[in-house]
């Protein structure tokens, strides 16, 4: 089998291709990824060295370069991690998450019309659900519930997101959604708030944390996220969106304070910002269809699985500094121009 993995030089792309290198010995997998400021090639140091993994530099909303891979590689699944993803950047420029997340989707999906693709698969978010109220913990995300976007950014998912299905009832093409909560773990770009608030702690810098940091999100380690995917991309019906949600809410504060009590950091640290505007009170996702379909489950609880991030970014300071630096960028630079 030969897959296609869209934005593999991103935080959960890499893990996702890490992965299926290492279950499936006999695959083919080749990166696509325009390489913009959160794609990071040295993230793809150690598949680099395997054989049966390639990495192409481009970008999925340019039209003629994607169909010439398409022609040129035949890929049997493509699996689409290649998006914009940071609110606040979308609020400040929402134009380049419609290019990236709604033309780019657009191209990926013709092209595998048009080569006969045996599955699309787009990565999506729980964040085109909208949200739920703090005050009933009994509500939670359904597939089967309206998209209420209440950024640019999640609008922009929801719209690939309706895109993909009309390709399924238009076309016929065998497609199939995720809508994930957050996700954390290795290789995130520090500007997530897991990273973004360890990178400052250990340069015992304060820590922004928007309004009273109440805002309450779901957490899904993204190994456990990278297994569900296996399992949709393998044995999801065509047409179907799953929900995988991690089971761990937290609200924002709880997390920094999380963060600081690993690293043995002051609370003092803490700084609360002016709230985001539009930002979302809670995000929480049912992921029992997925469950009950597929069998599958979340493994990882909250607490191991922030024990091994963190234990992630303290053994990857040189990943960190040369984020930090720009020299990363820079890199690619070198490679690719």
């Amino acid at each position: 089998m030969k897959i296609l993995v869209t934005g593999g030089a991103g935080f959960i792309g890499c893990n996702f291709i890490y992965y299926m290198l290492d279950k499936y010995a006999d695959y083919e997998i080749v990166c696509l990824d325009a390489l913009t400021y959160a794609g990071n090639l040295k993230s793809l140091t150690e598949a680099l060295k395997n054989p049966n993994f390639k990495f192409v530099k481009g970008s999925i909303s340019d039209k003629a370069f994607v169909d010439a891979l398409f022609d040129r590689e035949s890929f049997d699944v493509v699996v689409n991690f290649a998006a914009e993803s940071h609110v606040d950047r979308s609020i400040e420029n929402p134009f380049i998450f419609l290019e990236t997340n709604v033309m780019g989707t657009a191209c990926l999906l013709e092209a595998s019309k048009k080569y006969g693709v045996k599955r699309y698969h787009q990565v999506s978010t729980d964040e085109v659900y909208g949200d739920l109220p703090l005050d009933r913990p009994d509500l939670f995300f359904t597939e089967d519930m309206k998209l209420i976007t209440s950024s640019p950014y999640s609008a922009s998912k929801a719209s690939a997101d309706l895109l993909t299905l009309a390709y399924h009832r238009t076309y016929g093409l065998p497609v199939t959604i995720s809508r994930c909560s957050n996700n954390y773990g290795p290789y995130q770009f520090p500007e997530k708030l897991i990273p973004l608030m360890i990178v400052r702690a250990l340069d015992d810098k304060n820590l922004p944390v928007y309004g009273k940091g109440i805002n309450v999100r779901d957490w899904l380690y993204v190994e456990d996220h990278c297994k569900a995917i296996d399992l949709i991309i393998h044995g999801g019906i065509p047409g179907e969106v799953y929900n995988v949600g991690g089971h761990n809410e937290k609200t924002n504060i709880e997390v920094v304070k999380t963060v600081l009590r690993y690293l043995s950091k002051p609370e003092s640290l803490i700084t609360y910002v002016k709230d985001r505007a539009g930002h979302d009170l809670r995000y929480a996702i049912d992921p029992s269809k997925i469950t009950a379909a597929l069998g599958w489950k979340p493994e990882t609880e909250f607490d191991s699985g922030m024990k091994k991030t963190i234990e992630w970014y303290l053994a990857n300071t040189e990943w960190i500094d040369e984020i930090k630096s720009g020299e990363y960028a820079e890199y690619s630079k070198r490679i690719y121009g």
